[in-house]
């Protein structure tokens, strides 16, 4: 053993959802193991944080989105981002996590030293001056996508004289009273700007070159209200938390097994919303539901700003951006005063962290998945990467607790390593497959050179089944022969083996 312990037990990068989970996971279930949480600005949150944009919610129910140690109280349950900073910010200091979390802390790299069973972690601070930290264990909440660069759609602004922003960097008390504004974009981003800002801007038009799937529902969960009023708080949560987890699954399945019953059911949604003479061309995309992520429309608003004439959908290529707006490939003119490109996100993995092992550099890409938690032959290492059919907190909350217990195998064994062992035998056995599938989210195909690899055999894969997830890594054993575990300095291969050569 070495004469002087890491600084922390576990040191937990991202103070957003999933790095907030696994704090209160290991309060819970490793008590016995010390932690920190490094978070790069200087508040807490995440995406809820860092996006300001008008009407910036969630777009999955907040009965599925929150903990599942933790009651969603409100009373709607697509709650806006200051309703879920308020529920963070809840948690973090009923449960004291506060204290724990260094802000103004950008994590630069990770080197994983063998012979100490520990990570050296670099940080830069706000300052630019740069500090360091060990851990036994690292924990990558740091989300799926870059904070500092979105991604750039290569548009050529040309003459274009207004203002033009991008919803990640959204700039602070932007008046747009009476202005024409237009939206590029159609995924969940544009859908919930269109009619956030059409109260008080002239006109404001969505352009898409593609258009989405969307569905309307209502903001407010009427069976959890009522259950609220009637059934103690965590029981009408779990009730409504299992509800909501059963019928995205159903959805979800449905979508896959019969596509067209799923399209007329959310044409007719639609048609109800806008009437019988709706333009169906700007709400039929070239793939079928659940190909990509459905658009949610909570309590009909960007419908509703559409018939009040206050918003449009055009459907349709871009020309040329000139000095009052855009030109279309159709010929049709878009006046504008302020353009507003959302068009995406930029993938990053590991928080764009240079993450090494005995001073070698990782690459991701030729990393396998373990449990869509952990990486093939990268110890002492865990992420979340959320569902991408379902909320991502239900991802971060089972490898939170899946880490916490193999934390706790550590422990009993004595052991302070423990790594997915890709073995060569286990190679030969599996084939590569596509992470995502047929899924076509612009997003998720930029990035397919940078993404781990994802074999087609559990448990080297990224799966996207949560209720099926969720029970495999409850009940199968931690020690499953494929983690290895060990002690610093061992070279054995086996688990046995390993403790007993460290003896």
């Amino acid at each position: 053993m070495l004469a002087t312990p890491p600084d922390f037990d576990v040191l937990i990068v991202g103070a957003g959802i999933s790095g907030i989970g696994m704090a209160a996971h290991m309060q819970m279930k490793a008590p016995n193991h010390t932690f920190a949480i490094i978070e790069q600005r200087e508040n807490l949150g995440g995406t809820w944080d860092l996006f300001r944009y008008p009407g910036i919610r969630s777009d999955s129910d907040m009965h599925t989105l929150g903990f599942d140690f933790e009651p969603w109280r409100h009373e709607k349950s697509i709650a806006d981002a200051p309703a879920i900073l308020e529920y963070l910010n809840k948690i973090v200091d009923d449960r004291k996590i506060r204290d724990r979390i260094r802000f103004g802390h950008k994590v630069i790299s990770a080197n994983f030293r063998k012979d100490e069973a520990r990570w050296h972690v670099e940080m830069e601070l706000s300052d630019g001056s740069r500090t360091h930290l060990t851990a036994n264990f690292l924990y990558l909440g740091s989300g799926y996508y870059d904070y500092d660069e979105p991604h750039d759609a290569g548009f050529e602004l040309g003459e274009f004289e207004g203002q033009v922003l991008h919803p990640q960097f959204w700039p602070k008390d932007l008046d747009y009273t009476g202005k024409k504004v237009v939206v590029i974009g159609s995924g969940a981003t544009a859908v919930t700007i269109v009619p956030s800002m059409s109260d008080k801007a002239a006109k404001v038009t969505m352009l898409q070159r593609t258009p989405t799937w969307m569905f309307a529902r209502p903001a407010k969960d009427g069976v959890a209200n009522f259950l609220r009023k009637i059934l103690p708080e965590r029981v009408a949560y779990a009730i409504t938390r299992f509800k909501n987890i059963r019928f995205q699954d159903f959805a979800f399945k449905r979508a896959r097994e019969n596509p067209e019953k799923v399209k007329e059911a959310l044409y007719k949604g639609i048609e109800k919303a806008l009437g019988p003479d709706y333009d169906k061309a700007a709400f039929t995309p070239p793939y079928n539901p659940w190909e990509q992520r459905l658009c949610l429309v909570p309590d009909d608003d960007l419908f509703e700003a559409m018939k009040a004439g206050k918003a449009e959908v055009v459907t349709d290529h871009i020309e040329a951006f000139e000095k009052n707006g855009i030109r279309l490939k159709s010929g049709k003119f878009l006046e504008a005063d302020i353009i507003v490109t959302a068009t995406g996100l930029k993938l990053a993995i590991a928080g764009k962290i240079a993450v090494s092992v005995n001073d070698e550099p990782v690459d991701f890409s030729q990393r396998y998945y373990y449990k869509g938690c952990m990486y093939s032959d990268l110890p002492n290492l865990a992420v979340v990467f959320g569902y991408i059919n379902a909320s991502w907190t239900l991802r971060a909350d089972i490898n939170s607790d899946y880490v916490c217990r193999v934390l706790n195998e550590m422990k009993a064994k004595g052991a302070d390593i423990v790594n997915p062992a890709m073995t060569p035998a286990i190679k030969a056995t599996i084939e590569d497959e596509d992470i995502f599938g047929d899924y076509s989210s612009g997003y998720l195909l930029r990035a397919k050179d940078i993404n781990p690899k994802n074999a087609n055999a559990y448990p080297w894969r990224l799966n996207q089944e949560y209720v099926l997830d969720k029970k495999r890594m409850e009940s199968d054993p931690v020690d499953d022969g494929i983690l290895v575990f060990s002690r610093a300095g061992a070279n054995a291969r086996g688990a046995d083996e390993q403790l007993e050569a460290a003896e």
